[in-house]
């Protein structure tokens, strides 16, 4: 019992009060910034009509525009209530169905990503010509903006007949891929070279070393990137939407938004995707954890 108190009131110091008091802040710097961006609109409706508006009117009118520059949390919370339970899961206008949409590109590329990031890595590790030239391009590719690369892709892909899912998973894989590659060639040759060589005194060869040392090692670097890079992927995902011009996914959702000025809609699928974002890391990190204990790395 004074353990299960004890480990409360550490949650509750270290985390809940913390977390907490910065969402509040978070939250009224929101509101305060809905009234001061919104104002300007109530104002000058206020001059057309040739009428005096109070503070109070003024504060709740912008609490309540149709399409605000900045809406209020209760407004989209209203928006991904009505978006969510509201709607059926198969309707076009559901917001699960879209962000369904992205999550299945967005897994399908963080797969691809990995997969690819860990053999590159492995390569990287066991073959110094790849560690001098293929090295320097993985980091060099990343700082080519990906809006740059997302159309480019698209239509290369399109022109051999390639469309829907895979193409918006290769710009997903292309994000994705590296974090998994830098953390994996950093985990690899992780092992001190004192383990390396009491494995070479048992004539070990090199894929005993890799398999009984080198990869164990890696294992704590390759979940911590692929928290990085899930993330990472459902950004490729939406971004991949955009070119396209698709009709589902949170990246159309935020098109469509901006075509109509439909700030309440882009704001719910921004949230949205942070909510999926954080709830894909944190599946990634529970299995880490349970993976990392199991094989006796809990500390």
């Amino acid at each position: 019992m004074t353990h299960d108190r004890e480990g409360f009131s550490a949650f509750l110091h270290d985390r809940l009060i913390p977390i907490g008091t910065v969402l509040i802040g978070i939250f009224m710097l929101w509101y305060v910034f809905t009234v001061v961006l919104n104002a300007p609109f109530e104002r000058d409706q206020a001059a057309r009509a040739d009428t005096e508006i109070s503070t109070t009117q003024l504060i709740a009118n912008t609490m309540a525009q149709k399409r605000p520059i900045l809406p209020a949390p209760h407004q989209v919370a209203v928006e991904i209530w009505e978006t969510t339970v509201e709607k059926k899961i198969t309707s076009k206008r559901s917001l699960v169905y879209h962000t369904w949409v992205t999550l299945s590109s967005t897994l399908l590329g963080f797969a691809m990503g990995t997969v690819l990031g860990i053999l590159l890595a492995v390569g990287i590790v066991h073959s110094r010509v790849l560690d001098k030239s293929l090295m320097p391009w993985i980091i060099t590719s990343q700082t080519i903006p990906i809006l740059a690369i997302a159309p480019m892709v698209i239509v290369v892909l399109n022109a051999i007949g390639i469309s829907g899912l895979l193409p918006k998973a290769v710009i997903s894989m292309y994000l994705s891929f590296f974090p998994v590659a830098v953390g994996m060639v950093k985990g690899l040759r992780s092992p001190e070279v004192m383990h390396l060589d009491l494995m070479h005194t048992y004539n070990a060869s090199r894929s005993q070393v890799f398999w009984k040392l080198r990869w164990p090692a890696s294992v704590p670097f390759l979940f911590t990137s692929m928290k990085v890079a899930v993330a990472i992927s459902l950004v490729g995902a939406i971004v991949g939407e955009l070119p396209t011009g698709a009709s589902a996914g949170l990246g159309a959702r935020l098109l469509s938004g901006s075509y109509y000025g439909q700030t309440i809609q882009i704001w719910s699928a921004l949230i949205a995707a942070s909510l999926l974002a954080a709830a894909l890391v944190m599946v990634v990190d529970v299995i880490g954890r349970t993976v990392t204990r199991r094989m006796g790395m809990a500390a």
